[in-house]
């Protein structure tokens, strides 16, 4: 929906009609745009594109992942400085810049900032030494070609016409020198009960007027853009953790806790931050289990998400997360689900779930049950 008041031009309105129609038939475009890529892997049975040495043959701890920094490695691809071809006009017959402006300007959703990102450079996690490599980013770089892809690649589809630009120039959406990539960490929370080894589930619906991507969609819960907590330079290095980062985005998403943790003036201390060291001293005890399950990118926006699933013994996660509303800040979270097949399969036969979500879930029913 738009955001302003002002009368639109025609051409921004045209541009709002798309986006809304991308948002609506958002499962149909995510698989015709899968079979555009026959040749590419793809994780169990989901639409999500992977590359064999993405997906471990097992579930690794997240803990057992390394890190590299590589903050010189070069910026740039061949999607980065095209222009995209769906870009609305303004009154002025001037053309919007960037996807993101238009965003921005037509239809900006609740949160929507350009806040600096790690960005994924490099990743092996079926090797003997799992690994991912960043540099640094910004939340628009992806928005700027993968969002705008997604509607280069709705407007061909709805009206059988070539919508060149972006999405032309990347030609495999799983090489990371292509395009710029930022990394969502989609984590799957399940709940353990300690007398009867039952296991439940949560899910996520992302509400469009909150969130700027997958708006009307279900996912799994919390997730989060793998991001320094803050703008100031310290929490570049402070916050360069995938624990770190899941633990805030289970504070936000399950707890309502807010995204400012004070870390503009001094760096987040996770050790003495009780919620985090809590989860932490889990991972330690054994009452809490951080798993990665794999690595894929979406056919349709780019996106390119780390799947993960956190198991949580009964006790603790009735204690850290006894508070959980159905309405957070980007959506409404579910009440517990069965993680049996059955539930999971029939949910995907019955939602529009994100790719992400439905290889989440079928990976973690199929190493984690």
């Amino acid at each position: 929906m738009p955001t302003q008041s002002r009368t639109l031009t025609d051409s921004e309105q045209a541009w709002a009609r798309t986006r809304s129609y991308l948002r609506e038939h958002r499962t149909e475009l995510d698989l015709a745009a899968a079979r555009e890529y026959a040749g590419t892997d793809r994780v169990v049975g989901s639409p999500l594109l992977a590359r064999r040495e993405w997906i471990p043959a097992s579930p690794i701890p997240v803990g057992d992942i390394a890190l590299e920094w590589s903050p010189t490695e070069a910026l740039s691809s061949p999607a980065d400085s095209r222009r995209s071809s769906v870009l609305p006009r303004r009154a002025d017959g001037g053309q919007y810049e960037t996807y993101s402006t238009a965003v921005g300007e037509i239809a900006a959703p609740a949160i929507f900032e350009n806040r600096p990102t790690y960005r994924l450079l490099h990743a092996d996690l079926a090797g003997r030494m799992p690994t991912l490599r960043f540099g640094l980013g910004h939340y628009f770089d992806s928005v700027d070609v993968g969002e705008a892809a997604a509607h280069e690649f709705a407007v061909a589809y709805r009206d059988g016409a070539v919508a060149p630009g972006v999405r032309a120039a990347i030609t495999d959406p799983c090489d990371l020198g292509q395009r710029f990539a930022n990394l969502a960490i989609s984590t799957l929370t399940i709940r353990r009960d300690v007398d009867t080894g039952e296991r439940t589930f949560l899910l996520h619906w992302r509400d469009p007027n909150k969130v700027g991507h997958a708006g009307g969609m279900y996912q799994v819960v919390p997730v989060g853009i793998f991001q320094p907590s803050g703008y100031a330079e310290w929490n570049v290095e402070n916050d360069f953790s995938l624990w770190h980062n899941m633990i805030r985005e289970f504070a936000e998403e399950l707890c309502g806790s807010d995204e400012d943790h004070g870390s503009e003036q001094a760096p987040i201390r996770y050790e003495s931050w009780d919620f985090a060291s809590r989860l932490t001293d889990g991972v330690e005890d054994g009452s809490v289990a951080a798993y990665c399950l794999g690595l894929g990118v979406d056919p349709l926006s780019f996106a390119t998400d780390l799947l993960t699933a956190v198991v949580i013994d009964g006790p603790l996660f009735d204690e850290l997360f006894d508070g959980i509303g159905a309405d957070n800040d980007e959506g409404r979270v579910l009440e517990l689900q069965p993680f049996t097949t059955e539930r999971i399969e029939q949910i995907l036969a019955e939602v529009p779930m994100q790719a992400a979500g439905v290889a989440a879930l079928r990976l973690a029913i199929a190493h984690l049950s």
